[in-house]
C-alpha cells in the first residue's frame, strides 16, 4: 500500500458511526424493565419497546425486502407504532420519511414522490393517503385493521423474538428525510444523517436539557413528524420516559394532569402552544413542580407571552432557535437568561448564543460579515448542519454559500454574542422605499391588554409599493370596536411602520405543528376578500 501524507500528518479515518437505533438498544439494556413509553393507560417498558422495533425491523428486511438507502413513508398521527417506526427505520438502514398528517392525500402523495419512498406505513384513519401513494409503493402497511394493508401490530407479533443486528452506517448516511413545512413553494426533504442526528441529540441534551436521564419524564403536546419526534429521540438517549396524551386533539387540563402524575420535568412546544398551556385555568389545579425545562421553539415568543408564562410556571423556560435544516441547533437561551423584569440585562427580544459546537454569522448580501448592531441574514456553520436537500441542487445552491448554510432570516448580534431575530426575509415588506419587519410591530401590538394574537403583513398598495396590515386576536369578551390600535402604537413605532388596515378575526390560522404562518394568513386574507390583491402579494 503507498503511503499516504493527508493534512496534518494523520491517516484519514473511517467514517463509521453509531446507528442511532442503537439508543433504544443502550436504554433497554440499562432499563429493561422501567417505563419507556406510554400510551394513555398503556406503558411499555425498555425492554418492550426494543423487541417490538426488533420484530418491526426483522420483518421490513426479510419480508418487505427493505435494505439500507430504502425510504419509508409515515402517515400517521401520534401512537407507538410510529415512534416504533422510527427505530425499526434506522435499524435496518433504511430513511425514516413522516409526513405532516393533516395534509391532504395529495399532498402526502407528493412527499412519496419527492422522497422516492417505496414503502408506507399509514394509520387506518387514512385510507384515501395509502390509495393516493399506492401506484408509488411496493407494500403499505397499516396501522390497525384497514382494507388497504395487513396490520403493524400482526406483523410485530408474527416477528416476535426475531432480532436483527444494526446496519453498519456512515455518518453522512441518511436516516430522516425532515420535510419544511413549506411555508413558501413544496415542503422540500432536508436530509438529516446518522452522525448530525446523533450530535444534535448530544447537543440538545447539552445546551437545552442537562441533567436529563432515567429519572426524567416527556409529556408530547405536537406532532413527532418533526421537532416533537427529535425530541422524543432525545428522551430515548437518557432513557427518560415519552408520554403521549390519550386523545390526539391538546387538552390542556390533561396535559397538566400528566405533568402531575407522571412527574414531568420537560416539555417540548412552540409558543402558541405554550400560550395556551400557561393561559388555561388548570394549570393552577395541577403540580407542575417537577417541570426543570419547558422548551419552546419554531416561531417566535413576543415578550408579553414570554412574560405570562415566567410568571405562570417560574424560570423553566428554554428558547431555541433552529430550522429542520440545522434541526434547531442555531441558538440556545437557557432559563437563567429569562427574565419576566424588563432590565437591561434582560436582553429582551433575544434569541440566544450559539449553540455548542456551532457557529453563526450576521452576513450581508456578498456573504460578508457585518459588525455587532447591523441587520443581515443569520448563517449557519457545524455539524448539526443537514447534508442537503433530497435531489433538489436549485434549492441546495441557493441555501448554501462559501459552506455557510443561509437561514433565510434577518437579524443581528450584539456585542456580547446574543442574536436578535428581526424576521424572516421573505415576511419583510418595502413601503415608500423603507423596509419593514414585521416582528418589530408584532412585539408593540401585543403589548395591548385586550389582544392575545397578531400577524402583521405587506400587501400591495398603488401609491406606496406595500403597506401592513396588522391581522389580530382579541381576548375574550372584549369589544374590538373600543380598540383603536393605530392610536395606541403611535408614539410606540415609527408612524411609516404603522399598519394601515387592522382586522379582527375570532380565530387565526395555524399549522399543524401550532405555528401562525404568513402564507396562511395571507390566504385567508384573499379567501375572504378583505385585502385586494392580497392573493398576488409574495408569499
Amino acid at each position: 500500500m503507498s503511503a499516504v501524507d493527508p493534512k496534518g500528518g494523520v491517516a484519514p479515518c473511517t467514517t463509521r458511526v453509531m446507528n442511532l437505533a442503537n439508543f433504544l438498544s443502550q436504554s433497554a439494556r440499562r432499563n429493561p424493565g422501567e417505563p419507556g413509553f406510554v400510551w394513555g393507560d398503556t406503558v411499555w417498558t425498555w425492554a418492550q419497546m426494543e423487541a417490538r422495533v426488533n420484530a418491526m425491523a426483522h420483518a421490513l428486511r426479510h419480508e418487505y425486502g427493505v435494505t439500507k438507502g430504502d425510504r419509508i413513508l409515515v402517515q400517521s398521527a401520534n401512537c407507538n407504532q410510529m415512534f416504533e417506526a422510527m427505530f425499526a427505520c434506522f435499524r435496518v438502514g433504511a430513511v425514516f420519511v413522516p409526513t405532516n398528517y393533516r395534509q391532504s392525500p395529495g399532498e402526502v402523495a407528493y412527499l412519496a414522490s419527492a422522497s422516492g419512498s417505496r414503502g408506507m406505513i399509514c394509520g387506518a384513519a387514512f385510507p384515501d393517503h395509502a390509495a393516493a401513494c399506492r401506484e408509488e409503493m411496493d407494500f403499505v402497511i397499516a396501522i390497525g385493521e384497514a382494507e388497504f394493508g395487513e396490520d403493524y401490530d400482526a406483523i410485530v407479533s408474527r416477528h416476535a423474538g426475531k432480532t436483527l443486528p444494526h446496519e453498519a452506517v456512515d455518518r453522512d448516511d441518511p436516516c430522516w428525510f425532515f420535510f419544511t413545512s413549506g411555508t413558501t413553494g413544496r415542503p422540500k426533504a432536508a436530509v438529516l444523517t446518522h452522525g448530525q442526528m446523533a450530535f444534535v441529540i448530544t447537543n440538545h441534551l447539552c445546551d437545552l436539557m442537562p441533567g436529563t436521564g432515567s429519572g426524567d419524564a416527556s409529556v408530547v403536546v405536537a406532532p413527532l413528524s418533526h421537532g416533537a419526534g427529535v425530541h422524543q429521540l432525545v428522551q430515548v438517549a437518557h432513557g427518560a420516559k415519552t408520554i403521549l396524551p390519550p386523545a390526539e386533539k391538546l387538552d390542556v387540563a390533561k396535559i397538566w394532569e400528566i405533568v402531575e402524575t407522571w412527574k414531568v420535568t420537560n416539555i417540548f412546544t412552540v409558543p402558541t402552544i405554550l400560550k395556551m398551556l400557561v393561559e388555561d385555568p388548570s394549570v393552577e389545579k395541577f403540580d407542575h413542580s417537577s417541570l426543570r425545562y419547558v422548551i419552546y421553539a419554531g416561531a417566535p415568543m413576543y415578550r408579553a407571552d414570554q412574560k405570562r408564562a415566567l410568571e405562570t410556571i417560574g424560570s423553566v423556560l428554554v428558547q431555541y432557535f433552529g430550522l429542520g435544516e440545522v434541526t434547531g441547533n442555531i441558538t440556545v437561551l437557557p432559563p437563567a437568561f429569562h427574565s419576566a423584569e424588563d432590565h437591561e440585562a434582560a436582553r429582551i427580544g433575544t434569541c440566544g448564543f450559539e449553540r455548542t459546537g456551532m457557529q453563526v454569522q450576521i452576513q450581508n448580501d456578498d456573504g460578508e460579515e457585518v459588525a455587532p448592531g447591523e441587520t443581515g441574514e443569520i448563517c449557519v456553520i457545524g455539524p448539526a448542519v443537514f447534508a442537503g436537500y433530497y435531489n433538489n441542487p436549485e434549492a441546495n445552491a441557493k441555501s448554501f454559500r462559501n459552506g455557510w448554510f443561509r437561514t433565510g432570516d434577518l437579524g443581528h448580534m450584539d456585542k456580547e454574542g446574543f442574536f436578535y431575530i428581526t424576521g424572516r426575509s421573505s415576511d419583510m415588506y418595502i413601503s415608500g422605499g423603507s423596509n419593514i419587519y414585521p416582528r418589530e410591530i408584532e412585539e408593540k401590538i401585543l403589548l395591548h391588554p385586550d389582544i392575545s394574537e397578531t400577524a402583521v403583513l405587506g400587501v400591495p398598495d398603488p401609491v406606496w409599493g406595500e403597506v401592513g396590515v396588522a391581522v389580530c386576536i382579541a381576548r375574550p369578551g372584549t369589544d374590538t370596536n373600543a380598540i383603536d390600535l393605530r392610536e395606541w402604537l403611535d408614539g410606540k413605532v415609527a408612524r411609516y411602520k404603522l399598519p394601515k388596515q387592522v382586522i379582527f378575526w375570532e380565530e387565526m390560522p395555524k399549522s399543524a405543528y401550532g405555528k401562525i404562518t404568513k402564507k396562511m394568513v395571507r390566504e385567508e386574507l384573499a379567501k375572504r376578500g378583505q385585502i385586494p390583491g392580497a392573493e398576488t402579494a409574495k408569499a
